[in-house]
Parts: C-alpha cells; sequence; structure tokens
C-alpha cells in the first residue's frame, strides 16, 4: 500500500510547488520553503515500510526544497536564492524554538489536555542531537546546491538545465544525508547506522530525479504575481 502513495506524493507535492510559483512568484517559492521545512520535520516523525525498508517521512516534502531554491537560483539569481535558504533556516530554527518553549508549560488535569500534551510531545520533542542534525544539514546542503548550481550554470550557460538541477541536488542531497546521519545517529553501531545513511540517500537520489521535469515547466510558467526585483 505504501508504494503505490509514495510517487504520487511526489507528484503531488511539486505540483503543489509549482501552482505556489504560478500564483505568488518568487514570494511563492520562499513561501513554500518555509513551509516545507517545518512539514518535513514533522512527517520524519512518521516511520513506514517501503519494498521491505524502513523509511521516514518527510524526504518528498523535503526534497522540494531543492527544486523551490534551484528555481529561485534559475529565474532569479543565487542571491535570491541563498535568501530563501536562510528564510527556510529561520523557519525551521524558529518553530523547533518556540514548540521546544511550549512543552514547558503544564497541562490542564483532564485527560484529553494531557493526551494532546503527549502528543506534541511526542512530535516535538526532539532529541538534541536530532534537532541539531536537521538544523546543520538543512543550513550546510542548501547553500552548497546554491553554490554548485550557480557553478555548474557558468559552465553549461542555458543549456542542459537537467545537468545542473539533478546534479546539484543529488550533490546536496549527499552532504545533507551524511551530515545528519553524522550528527543525529552518531551513537548508533555502524551497520545500523550504514543502512539509515543509505536508504534515506536512495530515496532523496530518486526523488531528485523525479523533480526534474518539475524544472523545466518551472522554466515556462509566468508567475501571476511577477518580481520586479531580479538578481543577477
Amino acid at each position: 500500500m505504501n508504494e503505490w502513495l509514495w510517487f504520487p506524493s511526489i507528484l503531488i507535492t511539486m505540483g503543489l510547488l509549482l501552482l505556489s510559483y504560478r500564483l505568488f512568484g518568487k514570494t511563492g517559492l520562499m513561501m513554500w520553503i518555509a513551509i516545507a521545512t517545518i512539514i518535513a520535520n514533522i512527517q520524519v516523525t512518521q516511520q513506514v515500510e517501503l519494498y521491505s525498508y524502513i523509511f521516514t517521512l518527510g524526504n518528498v516534502v523535503y526534497g522540494s526544497c531543492y527544486l523551490a531554491t534551484d528555481i529561485l537560483n534559475e529565474k532569479y539569481g543565487k542571491k535570491v536564492a541563498r535568501q530563501g535558504v536562510y528564510m527556510g533556516f529561520f523557519s525551521l530554527i524558529t518553530t523547533t524554538l518556540l514548540m521546544q518553549y511550549s512543552l514547558l508549560y503544564t497541562p490542564l488535569n483532564d485527560t484529553l489536555a494531557k493526551d494532546m500534551s503527549n502528543s506534541l510531545n511526542l512530535l516535538f520533542g526532539l532529541l538534541p542531537w536530532i534537532a541539531l542534525g536537521s538544523l546543520s544539514a538543512y543550513l550546510v546542503s542548501q547553500l552548497f546546491d546554491v553554490f554548485i548550481y550557480s557553478k555548474i550554470r557558468q559552465k553549461t550557460g542555458e543549456k542542459k538545465l537537467w545537468l545542473r538541477t539533478t546534479g546539484s541536488t543529488v550533490l546536496s542531497q549527499l552532504i545533507d544525508t551524511l551530515t545528519f546521519c553524522a550528527i543525529a545517529f552518531h551513537n548508533l553501531p555502524f551497520d545500523i547506522w550504514w543502512q539509515i545513511f543509505i536508504t534515506t540517500y536512495l530515496a532523496k537520489f530518486v526523488i531528485a530525479w523525479v523533480a526534474t521535469p518539475f524544472m523545466y515547466i518551472a522554466k515556462r510558467i509566468h508567475p501571476t504575481a511577477p518580481s520586479k526585483d531580479l538578481a543577477a
């Protein structure tokens, strides 16, 4: 059942990203990055089985952040793309801090209130190493994505859009997965650590390739709310 849900989730997620860009232009991409980073870190708390392997959700939505920054880079320049990265990082760290603070409150002495409080603790009571790994992996890999995308574009010009889109994302996702696993799961036995690393990266690798055609669609989209401050 999960296998039938996973691939459509990629199409739905990338389609919603393009819709956000079509309706709101550059602002829509910035907004998407902020939303996607928060959603991905909530979804990652759910573990599922795909093709006899254990995966965590969130990889699809998180992968859409790379497509959003690539669109920003392609159409508005690396300066604007970096702004998108910083906006996503700010939204992620703000959500983490505010939700951690909210967990300090004592809930009402009521069954429903306690159940809700326990649910919040399960979702947002992140271990320090996992929170640090998530924040570090996001910032390092996203900034690298902006950098390597620009470098590939300098070499290829307007040609080979697929190469700079997929190439930058595949390399960035490798750095993201390595950084997150190295920090968040540093105390696990190596064989378990290695399996988590491989399965997580393979999922991100597939997502990067499936997302590439959406970049070509984005190139042809003329936003309803075009930006007037294009950056070089």
